[in-house]
């Protein structure tokens, strides 16, 4: 089958609409000299806040994973505690990041189908003296949301700084921004844009800290970002048409209105997994866990062979799963532009199709 004609229901990159990519292929400005640049990076981020919350957006060129490391690098100082709060793949891997900078990390852990266990949480900040904070929102290779109020309660009673993992939700479900010191995204998932750029939400309390951080990076910082807008400087030529393809993105989102794009998603999660239900199949996590943005079916050691064969025979790119659970997981990802009814319905008979 033509790559052109291939439905990809993957968690990120989604599928790009038409109206971004014929945006993204508009001349682009010169952002080294063209002053109408910095007006349009001015308009861009401030579309962003509604997202993003609060805190100052910032839009690095890099794909998401930049904005896990920026953070780190600009939060921590050689010895500093981390803690990384975590139930999936993303939320330990924060710890990597941390040893690479010489921080000192914790990684307050446990099964990857349940919710973030809090009284761990608070036992952990009660017995040591945390720096900074980490965990993801939405765990993408498992399929887990994680409900962040109640750590982001002890967090704020501990004064530590937070630091989320928000790639696989903003702009799919809500995201409680106004409570997050950094809050991270990327392009390539609810927005549907394609992958290139990190954007991150940085409040006061996180500059202020970032201030007193020794760089140990320069493209991975976000300290030069503090002052872009009035110094009407970038760190480096920023990806005019990633930006501009942001911009499309962010437009559609905002012209659909947020609470009609988060009730799009929940029904094209409840559907997924309607269906999933009637073929007998289990969703990994905890239904109350299941993020509205990606489903991750449990195949025991059937993933991989039912992802070939449903590309080969339908069509659909789907997703399996990471490391240990390759062959265990099949994910399908309704985030985005593919967060429809119809996808997910072609989807399922093709997955119906092949169990059969």
């Amino acid at each position: 089958m033509d790559d052109h004609d291939l439905l990809r229901m993957t968690p990120g990159p989604t599928e790009v609409p038409e109206r971004v990519r014929e945006r993204m292929a508009e001349p682009s400005q010169n952002p080294d000299v063209e002053p109408e640049f910095v007006d349009f990076y001015r308009d861009l981020t401030e579309k962003l806040e509604p997202i993003y919350g609060d805190g100052d957006v910032a839009i690095l060129g890099g794909e998401g994973i930049l904005g896990l490391e920026a953070a780190v690098a600009s939060l921590v100082d050689p010895g500093d505690k981390v803690l990384c709060i975590a139930n999936g793949l993303y939320g330990e891997g924060f710890a990597d990041f941390v040893d690479l900078y010489d921080g000192e990390a914790t990684v307050c852990g446990g099964d990857w189908r349940e919710p973030i266990d809090v009284d761990a949480v608070e036992r952990e900040l009660e017995t040591g003296d945390y720096d900074v904070a980490t965990m993801v929102h939405c765990e993408t290779p498992t399929g887990v949301l994680n409900d962040l109020e109640p750590v982001l309660d002890r967090l704020t009673e501990h004064d530590v700084i937070s630091v989320v993992d928000a790639v696989s939700s903003l702009g799919g479900t809500p995201v409680p921004t106004e409570r997050i010191d950094v809050v991270l995204g990327a392009t390539q998932k609810c927005f549907s844009a394609p992958p290139g750029l990190t954007v991150c939400a940085v409040g006061d309390r996180a500059w202020e800290r970032i201030e007193t951080v020794e760089s140990r990076s320069f493209y991975a910082s976000l300290e030069p970002w503090k002052t872009v807008i009035e110094d009407e400087w970038f760190p480096y030529t920023h990806l005019t048409a990633n930006l501009q393809a942001l911009d499309a993105a962010t437009d559609l989102l905002l012209e659909e209105g947020l609470d009609s794009v988060y009730a799009r998603h929940e029904a094209a999660a409840e559907r997924c997994r309607e269906r999933a239900d009637d073929m007998g199949l289990e969703v990994y996590p905890k239904n109350s866990l299941a993020s509205p943005t990606v489903t991750a079916l449990d195949l025991e050691g059937r993933a991989t062979d039912l992802q070939a064969q449903i590309r080969e025979d339908h069509g659909i790119v789907l997703s399996t799963g990471l490391g240990d659970l390759e062959d265990d997981i099949l994910r399908i990802g309704h985030m985005g532009h593919n967060a429809r009814i119809d996808r997910v319905e072609r989807t399922m008979d093709a997955l119906e199709a092949a169990l059969e």
